[in-house]
């Protein structure tokens, strides 16, 4: 029997040209089902209930801080994408594979579930550990497609800031998730129906 040695583990970049649309999903999906088993953990080793942490607010409030914050990252994004040099923002191109001709229903239900998965493990469990500055650079860090450039990484950053101050302020976990879904929403439909140039 031969012996596994983990210093045979080879790790290249892939292209995001070498990616098929089934392993592009599989990946999200796993890396989606890993954040949200994690998430989960954390908050039990926390002696919290997640079903607590996720329990929807009786009051609409969450509403105005999710939605108020989406709206002024998606204003800041809109004049930084005409700012900034195209390259400066470039993610790889692995937005564009995923959304590019994904069907309407599909980008909303990835959206939902990076919304979800995401927000409860780095607001709900992390940000209840370090607070929302260590929290922030480990969001920006977690989104490796991006640290090639210092712009998209503190705009990264600065995003999860945000997110983390409207958990606080709102007081529900929810506030985060609306406005991450929003975003993601947002930009996933704009990839899907931008014109060709």
């Amino acid at each position: 029997m031969k012996k596994f040695k983990l210093g045979n583990i080879k790790v290249k970049k892939a292209d995001p040209g070498q990616l098929t649309d089934k392993l592009l999903l599989l990946n999200l999906y796993i890396t989606q089902g890993l954040t949200l088993f994690i998430g989960l953990i954390w908050i039990l080793f926390q002696n919290r209930n997640p079903f607590e942490v996720l329990k929807f607010p009786q009051n609409l409030n969450f509403v105005y801080w999710g939605l108020g914050l989406a709206a002024v990252m998606l204003a800041v994004d809109f004049v930084l994408t005409h700012i900034i040099p195209e390259e400066s923002m470039d993610d790889g191109g692995i937005n564009e594979l995923l959304f590019r001709r994904r069907p309407v229903w599909h980008i909303v239900l990835i959206a939902a579930i990076v919304a979800v998965c995401e927000e409860l493990l780095f607001r709900g469990a992390v940000q209840h550990s370090f607070g929302p500055y260590w929290t922030s650079i480990l969001f920006a860090v977690i989104h490796v497609r991006y640290l090639r450039h210092w712009i998209p990484t503190g705009w990264v950053f600065l995003s999860s800031y945000g997110l983390g101050y409207i958990y606080i302020h709102s007081g529900s976990l929810w506030a985060p998730i609306l406005c991450h879904f929003f975003i993601d929403l947002f930009s996933g439909l704009v990839i899907r129906y931008r014109r060709e140039t």
